[in-house]
């Protein structure tokens, strides 16, 4: 059995923060960010809204993409690192607000990876038979946990949320394999301590260091984001008897374009097959690959029969790549 996506939602906060506003923040200019990141604008989450808040209209439009009812979700993945509360989970708060109990709900972090471990997840409950139609949610405000003093920092990340019902394919296509990989050893290089059990509570001096705020080290996760986002993708189509030349689409997380096109020429895709969103949206984290994914969706640029490649690396530092058949 094969489980495919039925449907795809998504959504983003009607606020936008502009590069040019962000001069007024800290010092900084539209054409330093533009160029080193190749972010034009970002959109920010109301104060006060939590994150499965932004992921309940997302996962309203993916039920209704694949011809369901909430009533019929049975299993909730919720990829974030930015939650609602500790306790209990995103992804509770979402059941709840769709008006739906009595089955597994859970978060899953692996930072901006987590939409893709989330596929495998639900892929693996899906051919095991333990769940019919899973609700997989890739959602963050990441602009409450960026470092608004640090210029290098602030500059990089959005708030949105991308879901996609996942269940069982009657035909051929669906998700051909996932590949996730981990290495704690580097974990330091994209890091939230605040707020953990290691910094539990957070002393006015951890507050003074900004220690419940996102701090990365941008080289080092560059050199290691690019070797390993390239890697997996070619291991995930040789793996499945498959080359570069028959991908239809490849859908990279967005964390920088400098990143993005450093992949393709690696992996030497020419950039017209490469879904880039970061220009209007930034790092969205978890929600970057299922924004983009429901956006090719809506613009029908995904075609039956088309072979789509996701992929994506965050902190822990985590990476993986899924395959699909539309």
């Amino acid at each position: 059995m094969r489980s495919k996506i039925l449907g795809t939602g998504s959504y983003v906060p009607e606020e936008v923060l502009t590069n040019k506003q962000i001069e007024k923040i800290v010092d900084t200019t539209d054409e330093w960010i533009l160029e080193r990141t190749g972010i034009s604008e970002r959109r920010i989450a109301p104060k006060g809204v939590g994150v499965s808040e932004l992921a309940l209209p997302a996962s309203e439009n993916a039920i209704k993409a694949a011809g369901l009812h909430a009533s019929d979700i049975d299993l909730v993945i919720f990829s974030t690192i930015t939650p609602d509360s500790v306790c209990p989970s995103a992804a509770c708060w979402l059941q709840a607000n769709l008006n739906i109990g009595n089955s597994p709900a859970f978060d899953l972090n692996a930072a901006c990876s987590g939409f893709v471990y989330g596929l495998q997840c639900a892929d693996a409950y899906l051919r095991s038979g333990l769940a019919k139609n899973v609700l997989l949610v890739g959602a963050d405000i990441m602009t409450r946990v960026a470092d608004w003093t640090d210029r290098g920092n602030c500059i990089l990340w959005g708030d949105g949320a991308g879901a996609v019902v996942v269940g069982q394919s009657d035909d051929e296509s669906g998700i051909i394999d996932s590949i996730t990989y981990s290495d704690g050893r580097e974990g330091e290089l994209i890091l939230i301590v605040g707020g953990g059990s290691k910094l539990s509570p957070i002393s006015e001096e951890d507050i003074k260091t900004n220690a419940h705020l996102l701090k990365m080290n941008g080289q080092g996760v560059f050199k290691t984001a690019v070797k390993n986002f390239s890697d997996v993708s070619v291991e995930i189509l040789e793996k499945n008897g498959m080359s570069l030349g028959d991908l239809d689409l490849f859908i990279p997380h967005q964390a920088n374009i400098r990143i993005i096109e450093a992949i393709a020429k690696r992996l030497k895709l020419p950039m017209k097959q490469v879904v880039v969103t970061i220009n209007k949206y930034a790092n969205m984290s978890a929600a970057t690959v299922p924004v983009a994914l429901d956006e090719q969706v809506k613009k029908e640029r995904i075609k039956k029969g088309d072979n789509v490649l996701l992929a994506a690396f965050g902190g822990g530092l985590t990476w993986g790549a899924s395959l699909l058949k539309w």
